[in-house]
């Protein structure tokens, strides 16, 4: 189907869209909202002085105001190199406690440069420092004093495993090595876990994914806000854009160092750290499913999960009237020091005695209302135990847990590529993320809203939401867009989830999988809605929307059937799609309703 597949040679059009591509992972893991560490130093010793001191240099935003007497009070640091299995000289921060030693040792690589915060860097290692843990922060290769050529990802599963065996052997270290990362270096650190080092002992990862090209090309779209007006920011020139367009097929490029494909690999005890309104949600809760359950030995059984309401970024702001600010709604400080303490200390505080899954289970959140149905809830697994339900999708725009029983139901509506559904929040990177009402979006022919009546009893639902859509098309291919909605009694519309599917791509990713639809034929489509804990709650409404587009955190679909990233004449054309309902074409949301409270 696509002109561009690569591994079909080292044509200049790959070789552009490898580049955009790696471009793009490493701008979208660039932005983490769980600082690793809430630590704040305590004041400076009164000192004599005409005035107090003013704060100086600029702070990252998850920093506090520091005077230079507190910057002064910092751990200090020693800048090391080590050299890779193919020569290349990687530079690192090490901050050692006082003592003697050796200690463990707690290790992060990032693409951000080791010395972006200056005479502040001592802030991120005091907490592993005052802990008597060794903290190393090293450049990855072509990044800061770090040698070599840079490629976002592509040689950190070697030099991963190279530098943690490199600081196992140091005299200042006592052999047992961890790491923690968030966003990009939460990717860092799960590909130093694949290569399986033998002194990595644990990691602690934080909002990270598991699988580029689903989180790139959710059901087969790309992010198109979040990708392409991110490289066009950064002057790619058409060529690129388009061939990143035309990857969401299935590659060897994919699967190199994807955990779905390498994470058997993993041998050791990972603490995923993630959030709902993420745009890793799925990276951190999967990732932890599969080895906790599936995982080779020393990593099955040995996992733990704790998923909070947060973004990429903040969680929509002035723009959502919705905030989420009890407690458990933030991970403890306390957290990460207490899984080092364990494996790295061998102190045996209980946290493995704990249930492996933490979650804060959202409800109704209107600002200044807190509800008392969102709260923290522990699992022995996750999915916790819940009864999958179908809520079905009806002919008088209502959702039911009964089958449809019509011989003939369906509704259609015109989409038109030049007049797309507007996005409003979810989990976005770029754009506002977050729980924000969807009426702005308006009555609309082509957004089609089907809602329970309300609800006479609280509907608690935690884990993977599926949608099982029937829908046909008037031409060769379309997209399709649901999203999972919470309806106040005052008719706040909250999003939870939102994804979509391209109908190419209905049977699969791999090249031989992509299908064009067949014009006016009803076809059973799946789309992934990722996980979620909420609490729709009495009086409210539990809302399906279906629609086929939703921009700009998609790109548009142009209804034309041609291959994407490929130079056309045909220009967009306006799609008549349907939605069938009927007991022969039953279209359902799945989810999963947690068992009642005994």
């Amino acid at each position: 189907m696509r002109k561009t597949q690569l591994g079909a040679g080292p044509t200049k059009r790959t070789a552009a869209y490898q580049l955009s591509i790696r471009s793009l992972i490493d701008r979208i893991a660039a932005i983490a909202p769980l600082t690793i560490s809430t630590w704040t130093p305590a004041s400076a010793q009164a000192q004599s002085a005409p005035a107090a001191p003013k704060p100086v240099q600029a702070r990252p935003r998850f920093m506090p105001q520091l005077t230079p007497e507190q910057i002064a009070a910092l751990p200090k640091w020693t800048e090391m190199t080590m050299t890779t299995r193919d020569g290349v000289k990687l530079a690192a921060n090490v901050f050692l406690p006082t003592g003697g030693g050796p200690f463990p040792v707690v290790l992060s690589r990032t693409p951000y440069l080791k010395d972006a915060l200056g005479d502040l860097a001592g802030y991120s290692a005091k907490k592993y420092t005052d802990a008597g843990l060794a903290f190393v922060m090293q450049d990855v290769r072509g990044k800061g004093h770090s040698e070599g050529f840079y490629e976002a990802f592509v040689p950190d599963l070697e030099d991963g495993y190279d530098t943690v065996e490199w600081a196992a052997k140091q005299t200042w270290s006592n052999g047992r090595v961890g790491m923690v990362g968030a966003s990009a270096l939460g990717i860092t650190t799960n590909l130093a876990a694949m290569a399986a080092p033998p002194h990595l002992v644990a990691a602690y990862v934080i909002v990270a994914p598991y699988d580029q090209l689903l989180n790139v090309y959710p059901g087969g779209v790309l992010k198109d806000e979040d990708t392409l007006g991110w490289l066009k920011g950064q002057g790619e020139t058409q060529a690129q854009l388009d061939a990143v367009s035309g990857g969401a097929a299935n590659s060897a490029f994919w699967n190199e160092h994807a955990m779905t494909s390498q994470r058997k690999f993993i041998r050791i005890p990972m603490y995923n750290q993630g959030a709902w309104y993420d745009i890793f949600n799925d990276g951190n809760v999967e990732n932890f499913r599969w080895l906790q359950n599936f995982g080779s030995k020393g990593a099955r059984g040995n996992q733990k999960l704790y998923m909070v309401p947060a973004g990429h970024g903040g969680l929509g702001a002035e723009k959502s009237d919705v905030e989420y600010n009890q407690p458990g709604a933030t991970v403890p400080a306390t957290e990460e020091m207490r899984w080092w303490e364990y494996w790295l200390k061998g102190t045996d505080n209980g946290i493995m005695k704990e249930p492996p899954v933490t979650l804060f289970m959202m409800a109704a959140g209107r600002k200044g209302h807190p509800s008392a149905a969102s709260h923290v809830f522990m699992s022995p697994n996750w999915p916790p135990a819940n009864h999958p339900t179908a809520y079905y999708l009806s002919g008088d725009m209502h959702l039911s847990t009964k089958l449809p029983t019509a011989a003939d139901a369906k509704i259609s509506y015109k989409f038109d590529p030049a007049n797309p559904v507007k996005t409003y929040g979810g989990s976005n990177l770029l754009q506002t993320a977050g729980p924000l009402d969807q009426r702005p979006i308006g009555r609309r022919q082509d957004y089609l809203r089907f809602e329970t009546p309300v609800l006479n009893q609280d509907v608690a639902i935690a884990g993977h939401v599926d949608m099982w859509l029937w829908a046909a098309t008037d031409g060769l291919d379309t997209d399709f867009m649901v999203k999972l909605v919470d309806v106040y009694p005052d008719g706040y519309e909250q999003i939870i989830l939102d994804n979509p599917i391209r109908t190419r791509y209905r049977h699969g990713r791999d090249p031989d999988d992509v299908a064009l639809m067949t014009p006016g034929k009803p076809e059973e489509l799946h789309i992934d809605l990722w996980n979620t804990a909420f609490t729709f709650e009495k009086g409210h409404k539990i809302q399906v929307t279906v629609t086929s587009s939703n921009a700009t955190k998609f790109e548009i679909n142009p209804n034309t059937g041609e291959p994407f990233g490929a130079a056309t004449g045909t220009a967009p054309r306006v799609a008549t799609n349907t939605i069938y309902f009927d007991r022969r074409h039953p279209s359902a949301m799945t989810l999963p309703v947690l068992k009642p409270a005994p």
